[in-house]
């Protein structure tokens, strides 16, 4: 990452903590923007070059998100390692970094939820790179900045892609930056072309992975408002399909209800990646004026498995009952869904845009959810939410995707 290599923004990632009045830094836009690796960069050789035995702040959604995401790129920057020497110490998330006569260490955290706040407390940090801030708390990112009050010349550094502009970074940090009220905080907007590695061919690659609402924020860098249906890329022409499908794995994903739905899809996974609803079971116990039991629910999920193998049955984790029912026939294995709601979506609707899921004519249940299901507009918490109805076969399909699919998406990601 050679200074004249980079593009004009990274360049004033480079530039701007060294200004006497600069206090933070907000880089926001699209993914595969340069935008991390530049922050990651430049956050490291503006401690070493200003500060000598201070402590420093890396957060992360996680702890192991920080690590992939910066600890890994700063491990691997000639730009770093040829000046400095790098020791990074797992066990207790602390990343020493001496040279030049200078010794300062950086302390891994993660802010993933309200109870976070309490990981910071009591250290005094002398600067913060936030890491997808957009996915923290603000009781974690406040605690995290008063570490900081105590020492002269601390900047603060945020990276994210946008969100809904009801989010409190936007709110908070991003709208007074715009609005001039900030005018000791730097809003730079990254988009793909920002990246001088990124040709053509790979952000059109990258910008078909992409659809709805978060295309206009991943790729287009958009804080915008989740509207509409939730999959507006789903067309009856392309992903429904009549006859046989083809041979592969198969597996069930059940969304569990008592009073409200349950949804179970058959679904087959071939070698190409692609993913093919077969079959569905949905029973709806309002609808039919009776709840059914466990035991009822199993007879339901032997019949639309009939005799095929099962890979495994995937299910709501919240289910404990039924998924102590399933345990007890000892037939199928089960595998607890991966249940984070935002990523599945986002999951999904890359594969539909992909080509990669498959329904056959006669799932007639999520076919018709797929033309219902819609974002909650009216909830001003700040976060992007579903209205919580038509969602079941929506939901056990977000579960098959984010436990049967990850490899396809990884392999998708990457190529």
């Amino acid at each position: 990452m050679t200074f004249e290599n980079l593009s004009r923004k990274q360049k004033q990632v480079f530039r701007w903590c060294y200004k006497p009045d600069a206090y933070a830094l907000i880089c926001d836009g699209s993914v595969r923007s340069g935008k991390t690796a530049a922050m990651s960069c430049s956050f490291i050789l503006w401690a070493m070059q200003c500060f000598n035995g201070e402590n420093f702040g890396i957060c992360g959604n996680t702890v192991q998100a920080a690590e992939r995401n910066i600890i890994t790129i700063i491990q691997q920057m000639t730009d770093i390692t040829h000046y400095f020497k790098l020791k990074y110490l797992g066990s207790k998330y602390i990343l020493t970094v001496s040279g030049g006569g200078k010794e300062n260490h950086f302390y891994v955290f993660g802010g993933k939820d309200e109870s976070s706040y309490k990981l910071v407390q009591g250290i005094t940090l002398a600067g913060i790179l936030f890491d997808e801030v957009a996915l923290m708390p603000e009781s974690f990112v406040q605690q995290a900045i008063a570490r900081t009050l105590s020492v002269q010349g601390a900047r603060l550094w945020f990276n994210c892609n946008p969100d809904s502009p009801e989010h409190w970074f936007f709110k908070e940090w991003v709208q007074p930056s715009d609005s001039g009220e900030r005018t000791d905080v730097l809003h730079i907007h990254f988009e793909m072309q920002d990246n001088p590695i990124m040709t053509p061919e790979k952000i059109e690659k990258t910008a078909s992975l992409f659809h709805g609402v978060f295309y206009d924020r991943y790729i287009l860098g958009l804080w915008v408002v989740a509207e509409g249906l939730v999959y507006p890329g789903f067309r009856r022409m392309e992903h429904v399909f009549s006859g046989a499908a083809p041979c592969g794995d198969y597996f069930i994903s059940i969304d569990y209800g008592t009073m409200n739905p349950t949804s179970m899809g058959l679904w087959v996974r071939t070698a190409d990646g692609h993913a093919y609803r077969i079959r569905e079971s949905y029973y709806d116990a309002r609808k039919k004026g009776f709840s059914r039991t466990d035991e009822e629910h199993y007879a339901a999920l032997e019949q639309l498995a009939g005799d095929l193998p099962i890979q495994s049955v995937i299910v709501d984790p919240s289910a404990a009952s039924f998924i102590e029912c399933i345990y007890r026939h000892g037939v199928f294995r089960v595998a607890k869904a991966d249940n984070a709601v935002m990523d599945g979506i986002r999951d999904t609707a890359a594969l539909l845009g992909l080509g990669r899921l498959h329904f056959a004519e006669g799932c007639e249940d999520i076919l018709r959810e797929f033309g219902l299901y819609r974002w909650d507009t009216k909830n001003t918490e700040g976060d992007d939410k579903v209205i919580k109805s038509n969602d079941h076969a929506m939901d056990d399909m977000r579960y098959f995707v984010r436990t049967a699919m990850w490899r396809v998406l990884q392999e998708v990601r990457r190529s």
